[in-house]
């Protein structure tokens, strides 16, 4: 059966909900509230024997075309398509179905289309319209369900219904059914992860068989090796975004068509898309599904999967936090959404037109779909970035109503309506050059009735460096701000951001040599720092983060291989972490950057010398990439490299570096150095603060937090804190020198007085014997004891 023989419009269907649009639009309240009701019409949208779509089209208004030049293309593959091969050749049937249309919104109707499943692949769709000049022009689903060839191709047909009546953690939702929606509160703690780079598989897939040999393991009481540690030991579990990404600026695509041997045949050249990012380069279009990148099947199920393998964790179970980003789109955005979308430029690309009630409401609907994967919590990137201008005032402000909304929707899984624990990253007045000396951290919560809202607290935030000498106590009144008002702060100094950040350090600056005998030891430990990590989990109020790729001591950086205009200046800016994380040693290592070696650089002596060339002539041609490539060829001696630069060679070089970094970065490089006395420290910690989940709260009347005076070349903290009959101390040297000897115990501090305190915590270094008494710290190093539990 033909695809033309096997589906066909239902015309009256189409019509039906283009008067349903009409009417929403005539008589509900508000223009939002029509088109929050009609959001729920759009996409591909499987029905009982067939599926309807619906789109919103301003553009066709725009361009004035009449209804009989729009339709709904509908392609199906004449063979097999196997979403796991890296290239293949498919010949697709492809039918032209009327539509029905109303203003700015189009909907069609179609019986006998093949939905997806994990079993099987569905038919493909878009919206297509004709010009006067008989060029035809696609317009693709933001709300795509299933994308196997990323943002920039037509969608497929995915039959989520399905998908949902499948899922493996129905009870878990099922426990939380009500009256009303239940509200999910915070985690204990949270375990950040970058799923590309968190197993040597780099999908969603892999990552689940990890957490199922996890609990495997956890079940039958098995020995737990640092590979299982560094996962163990969380409430929750954060995924860097996994939403579709940009594409290669310049190509090539995904999905390239050419005609076929007829008019109703299109030969399809199809690419299993291979980007690699580290997830915030999104471009808004099809956010309510899942990055192909990260699928090992092709099938968006392996979401709903991961969700699983949580939710059912035994011993307790394990909560899910997205992490979205609407705040902004890339520029490649403009070619996957019709502009009216975009309010203007901004830094990382362009603004959303957030009172557009079309656009508010469309990514609010994105959002509800996204989150019904299964996701117990949400993190909002960069929520400071949510603004609209204000004609009247001539100024931007924040669109904190369009936040209140965010956490607001109500999900519905497993028949379980509810509302997801919420976390703002919102630094605002950033990027206002005072931004880290203005920044309440607080901009979020206080305009919440909701205590469970969360924000990035100031040590989690992006920019901070706890590996230069005086850093702990230049951020002493942060840290009192954490004591007193950081419950609802994500407190810890690793993340994404952070470790990033740390790599970009210059190395001459005043570095805390006592972290390690070499940078790559230095940066390891302050990210992984048994005396941060003590007094994040023992001391402060709050939800530790940890990240993945710092608790693994392995590699981390900007990772984005789809730039071609600015992606040598990209490079240039990363180069910098050749200094912190790769030596000699790593470099040398077979497997490791095999594309540079294969471009010339064959030590990383050769490597380094190219780049301390580089940044300097990006900065000095104002990134002229001519004249750059002209003034590498003329250094004497020759550099390494292809021989004779050109601009293509550099940018050649740069796809090379992010590349072979992408797969340095991947936790499954580390797992063997990793060490059992310092993952098992660390697990001991999360546990602690699992058994003692009142640390979240600020500090009480009867607690106590300080550093050690005089400061005599050592940063040492001080923390007590009691609820009820429990009691916990901390102290902890955060940097300098040798504390000299003396009893932790003895100190002038208020509530220590007396005896029957327990030795619960000993960082690495200090032996199992220490129970009490005089002792000399140094460096990273820590004691917790308790009284009275």
């Amino acid at each position: 059966m033909t695809l033309k023989t096997r589906i066909t419009a239902e015309s009256d269907v189409a019509e039906g909900l283009a008067y349903k649009c009409r009417q929403l639009l005539n008589t509900s309240e508000t223009a939002f509230d029509a088109h929050q009701a009609i959001a729920r019409m759009l996409g591909g949208k499987v029905t009982e024997d067939g599926a309807t779509f619906g789109f919103w089209t301003p553009e066709l208004l725009d361009a004035r075309v009449p209804d009989g030049d729009v339709f709904l293309e509908v392609m199906s593959p004449k063979g097999p398509l196997d979403l796991t091969r890296a290239h293949q050749d498919v010949t697709f049937e492809r039918v032209y179905l009327p539509v029905a249309r109303y203003e700015a919104h189009t909907f069609a109707a179609v019986k006998g289309m093949r939905a997806g499943s994990r079993e099987q692949g569905g038919d493909f769709y878009s919206l297509v319209w004709r010009d006067a000049q008989e060029v035809w022009h696609r317009i693709l689903d933001p709300l795509a369900m299933s994308l196997p060839f990323g943002a920039f191709a037509p969608a497929e047909l995915y039959d989520v219904a399905a998908m949902q009546a499948r899922r493996g953690d129905k009870e878990y939702f099922e426990g939380f059914r009500g009256e009303t929606p239940h509200k999910f509160g915070p985690p204990t703690n949270i375990l950040q992860i970058h799923v590309p780079t968190a197993t040597a598989g780099g999908t969603l897939a892999s990552l689940t068989r990890q957490f199922e040999r996890l609990a495997e393991r956890v079940e039958k009481d098995l020995t737990l090796d640092p590979m299982d540690q560094i996962f163990l030991g969380y409430d929750a579990v954060q995924l860097l975004p996994v939403e579709p990404t940009t594409t290669y600026e310049t190509g090539p695509g995904f999905w390239s068509e050419t005609p076929g041997e007829t008019d109703d045949e299109v030969m399809v050249s199809l690419t299993r898309p291979d980007t690699t990012n580290w997830g915030y380069d999104i471009v808004i279009s099809g956010m309510a599904t899942v990055n192909p990148v990260l699928l090992e099947s092709g099938r968006p199920d392996e979401l709903v999967d991961f969700a699983s393998v949580l939710h059912n964790f035994p011993t307790k179970p394990k909560k899910l936090i997205f992490d979205v980003v609407f705040g902004h789109s890339d520029n490649q955005g403009l070619d996957a959404l019709n502009h009216h979308f975009f309010a203007g430029p901004n830094m990382y690309g362009q603004n959303m037109d957030y009172k557009n009630p079309a656009v508010r409401s469309i990514m609010l609907e994105l959002q509800r779909r996204k989150v019904d994967f299964g996701a117990d919590g949400v993190r909002v990137d960069g929520a400071q970035d949510f603004k609209w201008w204000d004609a009247g005032t001539q100024t931007l402000r924040h669109d904190d109503e369009y936040l209140n909304a965010m956490s607001d929707l109500v999900q519905e899984v497993a028949g379980t309506q509810y509302r997801p624990w919420f976390v703002f990253e919102d630094g605002r007045p950033w990027p206002q050059e005072d931004w880290e000396l203005s920044s309440t951290y607080r901009a979020v919560i206080e305009q919440h009735a909701d205590a469970d809202v969360f924000q990035w607290g100031p040590l989690t935030f992006a920019h901070n460096t706890p590996f230069i000498y005086g850093y702990w106590l230049s951020k002493w009144w942060r840290i009192h701000e954490m004591m007193h008002v950081g419950s609802n702060w994500i407190s810890g100094t690793a993340n994404h951001d952070t470790l990033r950040r740390g790599t970009q350090v210059n190395p001459k600056l005043n570095i805390n040599t006592r972290l390690g005998d070499t940078q790559m030891e230095i940066l390891e430990k302050a990210y992984d720092n048994p005396a941060v990590s003590m007094l994040t989990y023992a001391a402060f109020p709050g939800v530790p983060m940890d990240f993945l790729n710092a608790t693994a001591r392995a590699n981390w950086g900007f990772i984005r291989n789809q730039d071609d205009k600015y992606g040598v200046k990209v490079v240039a800016e990363e180069v910098i972490s050749l200094k912190w994380q790769v030596d000699t040693y790593r470099y040398s290592v077979p497997g490791n950057f095999r594309r540079l070696k294969e471009l010339g650089f064959e030590t990383r002596e050769e490597l380094a010398r190219f780049f301390e060339f580089l940044p300097a002539l990006v900065e000095v041609t104002e990134y002229d990439l001519d004249h750059i490539a002209k003034l590498l060829n003329g250094v004497e001696p020759p550099l390494a490299g292809p021989g004779r630069f050109t601009v293509r060679d550099l940018k050649i070089i740069a796809r090379a570096w992010m590349d072979d970094m992408h797969e340095y970065c991947n936790v499954a490089n580390s797992t063997s150095a990793l060490h059992d006395e310092q993952t098992s420290f660390m697990l001991a910690l999360r546990r602690f603060r699992r058994d003692h989940a009142w640390l979240r709260d600020n500090l009480g009347p009867e607690d106590h937090f300080d550093y050690l005076r005089p400061v005599e070349g050592r940063t040492i903290f001080t923390s007590y804190r009691r609820r009820g009959n429990e009691e916990i101390y901390a102290i902890t040297h955060m940097e300098g020198g040798p504390s000299g000897e003396f009893d932790p115990l003895r100190l002038p501090i208020p509530g220590l007085e007396g005896a029957g305190w327990t030795c619960a915590l000993r960082t690495p270094g200090i032996g199992e014997d220490y129970i009490s008494g005089p002792i000399t710290l140094r460096d990273a190093m820590g004691l917790v004891f308790t009284r009275g539990i």
